[in-house]
């Protein structure tokens, strides 16, 4: 049976999304108006932190040859770029800073830019059929990265 990874990805990515928004509807939700923003922002931040792992788009052999470079390359840097404005905006959040909130909007509209214009990316250039073990990414880190970028805005506009 022939799998078509497209319809495959999608579903894996709507699936994951809803499971997350759930636990956060479930979990987090309920608790932003008691929370200390920087017990919600933390840990968010230290996890988009580590988006510098969306290189992986470009490492041979966690790819499979022929991954098309306009995905690829948009999705890796996004992440890069994503990684470093969530640590700055982490260091100004841990320090109290005023600057604080627009190093946050700043992070949080970039990053959920990036996601958006990965997931059309991939969409446009067939890039599931060429994920190999950068498959998770989207199936898995995707999901969980817009959710909280969602509980971010919801802190923001609190």
């Amino acid at each position: 049976m022939q799998v078509n990874e497209r319809w495959l990805l999608g579903s894996n990515l709507v699936a994951s999304t809803a499971v997350f928004a759930g636990a956060a509807a479930l979990y987090v939700m309920p608790l932003l108006p008691t929370l200390d923003p920087k017990a919600l922002l933390v840990p968010i931040l230290l996890l988009h932190a580590q988006r510098h792992i969306g290189l992986m788009f470009l490492a041979p052999g966690a790819v499979r040859p022929g991954m098309p470079r306009a995905f690829a390359e948009s999705a890796a840097w996004g992440d890069v770029v994503t990684a470093l404005l969530a640590a700055a905006a982490l260091v100004l959040v841990l320090r109290g800073s005023g600057a604080a909130v627009p190093a946050l909007w700043i992070f949080n509209v970039v990053g959920t830019f990036d996601l958006v214009r990965a997931i059309v990316l991939a969409t446009r250039h067939r890039a599931a059929a060429f994920m190999g073990a950068t498959y998770w990414l989207p199936a898995m880190a995707v999901p969980l990265l817009l959710v909280t970028h969602g509980l971010v805005f919801a802190e923001l506009l609190r």
